[in-house]
């Protein structure tokens, strides 16, 4: 979250000339709720059971994409391992510091339901202390590791492609 996953994901598919998809947004597009609906309505395990489905869809297309995953999507179902063992699929960690990402947070969260509740910083670096302490083993196994702090969203995405090329 807050990571720059969706605007420089839309940014480096403009740049390739490839299409961009956002899992989030393919999801709710089939199923015909938001993500926070898939939830409430028919529970998280259903909804992680059809971003697992869907992922594997969309790594089986021909063409050229670039996809965004949510923060939870290569933690759950194997699906780091799918990512990993997909051919021709290149795997992104775009990597930011606690404190950045708080900061980032603390600015956006009335646009984000699942931290627009959080008051302070320090509840905001708790929750997301606790995230990454919870993910990042996963994040970890990515063949890329790009670092966003401190850096304009051009340099991280010279960044990408240099490590990409």
């Amino acid at each position: 979250m807050a990571s720059g996953k969706t605007s420089l994901g839309k940014k480096l598919a403009e740049k390739l000339n490839y299409n961009f998809i956002d899992l989030d947004d393919f999801i709710e597009d089939k199923e015909n709720l938001s993500v926070s609906e898939v939830f409430k309505v028919k529970g998280e395990i259903y909804f992680r059971k059809q971003e697992s489905y869907y992922l594997k869809q969309l790594l089986q297309s021909e063409s050229n994409i670039i996809l965004s995953v949510g923060g939870g999507t290569p933690c759950y179902s194997g699906n780091m391992d799918v990512l990993l063992n997909a051919k021709n699929v290149k795997s992104i960690y775009l990597k930011a510091s606690l404190p950045t990402l708080v900061n980032k947070l603390m600015k956006k969260k009335a646009k984000r339901p699942l931290i627009a509740h959080i008051e302070t910083e320090e509840e905001m670096t708790e929750f997301i202390g606790k995230h990454l302490f919870e993910r990042v083993q996963f994040y970890n196994q990515a063949q890329i590791h790009v670092t966003i702090d401190n850096k304009t969203k051009d340099d991280v995405l010279e960044d990408i492609i240099l490590e990409l090329f």
